[in-house]
């Protein structure tokens, strides 16, 4: 592969170790690198997913973070303490308030709330090599906020992810230019590289592609003819190729696409007591929808089943773009009667709207009121805005089958 072509950038992928119970260690005056804590979704649920675990005790237990909390060995020096998705949040823009002071806003890219790449293109007569940059920016984060990070270099964003996934979560830092790829990635199973999951490793399996170096010699067309455009991605991937930009440019940004919320109930639902769940998420949906002044013209109900014993996800469209609550739902409630199968227990709800249009493009309609339904939307929008997301709620919402109460305590699913 002749590498001349392909441009190359100082990219760091910068990876929080362990972010949540290294938090959790700071907060109590504990070494986040030799104390044993979990960080549990919810301490009154035993079977409360472990959202992370402090390395001592991954090592000396083996507890993983899809461990759930009834399986936590009965040692009194484990510390379990509640998710507090605030206190993570605020900690995650201090880094990376952190990291403007190295580089502009566009050259910091997030992944997760602990994990982001940053490009350092053009620091090096100012600090040194990229290594050393990286090393500065493990230390100060160390320092100031008490904090292990692992840090992967590359030249894109690909390379400095996997070698960080790879190499850098043992070594502290490591590096992976075109040149390394043979040497370091080749080896590498499959299943290991970022991007490819159980389900894409399995048809690379049966292909008798096991490891990178053998996605790399293969057949480029081939791989196109199975997978498409993912194929083609997947080939230059395993020769270090990725051409996605290393600079933010927030004038250009995709506009949204659609809006959408879910929610993992907490036991399993009946049917009527799911048709309570639906409208709090058609609310929330539309709600955003109206944020941003947009209306859509497809909704989407998607239901999983109890105990993995399968689902459904149909959408339907309708002529006029709608951001009104009791529109979204009427055509979810179409969707729920005609491909629920009257006999499962619901365990997961998610509600889409999308196909959108600026909402004032939507047409009138003499026979329906339209107009009055969204002005009322936006006036219980105003009201949430100023006084809380739970000041005005539907009396459903008050119900035992209601979920807007309690995911208004929460951030991204767990309690802030």
């Amino acid at each position: 592969m002749d590498y001349s072509y392909f441009p190359r950038h100082e990219v760091l992928c910068i990876d929080m170790r362990s972010f949540y119970a290294s938090i959790e260690c700071v907060k109590r005056g504990l070494d986040p690198m030799s104390a044993m804590l979990a960080v549990v979704g919810d301490k009154e649920r035993s079977g409360s997913i472990i959202l992370a675990a402090s390395p001592a005790l991954k090592e000396k237990y083996g507890v993983s973070n899809v461990s759930r909390y009834f399986e936590l060995p009965k040692d009194p020096n484990i510390h379990v303490v509640q998710a507090k998705m605030g206190d993570y949040v605020k900690v995650s823009i201090e880094i990376t308030r952190l990291l403007n002071q190295y580089v502009p806003k566009e050259a910091i890219h997030p992944y997760s709330v602990d994990e982001m790449w940053i490009t350092v293109d053009g620091l090096q007569p100012l600090y040194g090599s990229t290594e050393h940059i990286a090393q500065m920016i493990k230390d100060e984060i160390l320092d100031t906020m008490g904090l292990t990070c692992a840090i992967g270099i590359g030249d894109n964003k690909f390379l400095a992810k996997v070698v960080m996934d790879l190499y850098a979560k043992k070594k502290g830092i490591a590096t992976c230019r075109y040149e390394d790829v043979p040497r370091l990635l080749w080896p590498v199973p499959i299943e290991k590289i970022w991007g490819i999951g159980k389900r894409l490793t399995h048809h690379l399996n049966r292909m008798g592609i096991l490891y990178l170096g053998q996605l790399a010699n293969y057949p480029l067309e081939r791989l196109k003819k199975r997978f498409g455009v993912i194929g083609e991605q997947l080939y230059w991937h395993a020769w270090g190729v990725d051409l996605s930009p290393v600079y933010q440019d927030f004038e250009s940004i995709d506009e949204q696409k659609g809006f959408s919320h879910g929610i993992t109930l907490l036991r399993d639902y009946t049917a009527e007591e799911a048709l309570i769940s639906i409208l709090d998420l058609c609310e929330e949906v539309c709600k955003r929808s109206r944020t941003h002044h947009k209306a859509g013209r497809t909704i989407q109900l998607s239901i999983g089943y109890a105990n993995n014993t399968g689902g459904f996800s149909r959408s339907r469209s309708i002529p006029i773009p709608t951001n009104v609550t009791m529109d979204v739902y009427d055509v979810c409630l179409q969707l729920f009667q005609e491909f629920y199968d009257q006999k499962s227990n619901i365990r997961r709800i998610t509600v889409a709207l999308t196909y959108l249009f600026e909402d004032i493009e939507t047409q009138l309609n003499l026979f329906y009121d339209q107009t009055k339904k969204k002005d009322i939307g936006y006036v219980m929008d105003s009201i949430r805005d100023k006084y809380g997301s739970t000041s005005l709620l539907r009396a459903s919402s008050y119900m035992d089958a209601g979920i807007t109460r309690e995911r208004s305590k929460k951030i991204g699913g767990h309690y802030a």
